[in-house]
């Protein structure tokens, strides 16, 4: 199980909201997927090629084990790691142009820990960098900001207690003031919202699927999504795929808007994804499918309204989808990749690249990179052929996702940090 989250950036986040492609990162990573949350870079001149003696400016060796993405900003690289299996739950800092560790900050110690899935780590959800804070998650072990360059503890809140099973997964989003944080746990399954000046909880919104998912095992009740802010008519939401439904949320209240049935999914990690009013998510677990979905005009139900279309052959259950120029692109954890088309789901082409993949791929220099989990990244050109332009090998391989520094990208293995330069 993969799990799988700045004053000068809100107005950033804004424009981002109407049109995620209207900004360059120029070296802002700041939550999963980075700018958008969608995996998508506008950088043009970006690495293709790579391998432990080629394009590696720097190599940092990470203490630990965690797969939270890396968040860049200000010429730092900030992540999360566990140390003593565990018990000592970690934010790191690198500096973006030496590899210079700069911090390595204990956030919280536990003397009793939970079990996780050994595929997961205890360092899974990807944190938030906004201006001088960072924003850090591990699920039901606790969120906390720190200070974004000394990676001193402003707050933290440890009452997001629910019953993982397989560790945390799920990252952290942000609308305006607010950080909103997925708990669907097997005990209790709920969104909410902590203020960020002070950590203190401002709602909590229970999954409306409560009464139906009692009727489920434990097991299949929870989820490790992260929350979507997007824009739809001019309003904020925030998307969701929780387990047994897609739940459409008002980010300033809590309110349920809207939602879409999905059966039986659940541990659903893959993020949704949209472009233009065409929305994509994957329904969860086991028995994953992708469904093409309308955004406009939801309101309550809209199961029946609002599904345009569905796959069923070759969904992720781990990583997330691209959504780019009217085809998806997407890698099965084990590793068959494929191409939908946006407007009918119909397959234009279904290959496998691999043999393990846990990295949502990416799009930068107008190449798709696929990491998977020992060591390979492939590199796509879109279309609607395959089209592999390269293979590049590290030592060891990635259950984070690559984040985009100006032209850099900066990749974390299981092992290390590298910042590979074209």
């Amino acid at each position: 199980m993969k799990p799988n989250c700045f004053p000068s950036l809100i107005l950033a986040s804004a424009v981002l909201l109407i049109n995620p492609h209207a900004l360059r990162a120029e070296a802002v990573w700041p939550q999963f997927r980075g700018p958008g949350q969608l995996g998508i870079s506008r950088e043009t001149k970006v690495p293709r090629e790579w391998s432990e003696t080629q394009g590696v400016r720097w190599k940092t060796p990470i203490q630990g084990e965690g797969w939270s993405s890396p968040l860049v900003a200000d010429g730092r690289v900030w992540m999360t790691t566990a140390t003593e299996e565990g018990k000592s739950l970690r934010a790191v800092c690198v500096d973006l142009e030496t590899g210079k560790l700069l911090q390595d900050v204990e956030v919280f110690s536990n003397e009793v820990v939970a079990p996780k899935h050994r595929r997961n780590s205890y360092a899974s959800p990807t944190g938030i960098l906004e201006g001088d804070r960072l924003y850090v998650h591990f699920g039901a072990f606790g969120t906390a900001a720190l200070d974004g360059k000394t990676g001193r503890k402003l707050w933290e809140n440890r009452t997001l207690v629910v019953d993982h099973q397989n560790g945390p997964g799920g990252s952290i989003a942000t609308h305006g003031n607010l950080l909103l944080a997925a708990c669907d746990g097997m005990d209790l399954q709920y969104e909410v919202a902590l203020d960020k000046e002070t950590g203190k909880e401002v709602w909590r919104s229970e999954r409306s699927a409560k009464e139906f998912l009692e009727t489920l095992a434990p097991d299949r009740r929870k989820a490790y999504g992260t929350p979507f802010l997007t824009e739809i008519e001019g309003k904020a939401v925030s998307l969701t795929t929780a387990s047994t439904r897609l739940v459409a949320l008002d980010p300033r209240t809590g309110k349920e808007q809207w939602h879409i049935k999905y059966g039986l999914g659940f541990s659903n990690v893959p993020i949704p994804v949209r472009e233009g009013d065409l929305g994509v998510i994957c329904t969860g677990f086991m028995k994953p499918e992708v469904w093409g979905i309308r955004l406009g005009g939801a309101q309550g139900d809209v199961s029946e309204t609002h599904v345009l279309w569905k796959q069923k052959t070759g969904a992720p259950d781990q990583t997330s989808p691209l959504l780019v120029d009217g085809r998806v692109y997407m890698v099965s954890s084990g590793g068959i990749a494929s191409c939908l088309s946006a407007k009918d789901g119909e397959i234009l082409w279904k290959e496998r690249i691999g043999s393990d993949f846990a990295a949502s791929p990416l799009l930068a220099g107008g190449l798709i990179y696929f990491s998977d989990t020992k060591g390979v990244t492939t590199v796509v050109k879109p279309g609607d052929t395959l089209n592999v332009v390269a293979k590049n090998e590290l030592a060891s391989g990635c259950m984070a996702s690559i984040a985009v520094a100006g032209n850099a990208f900066v990749i974390r293995t299981k092992e290390a940090l590298y910042r590979i330069d074209p």
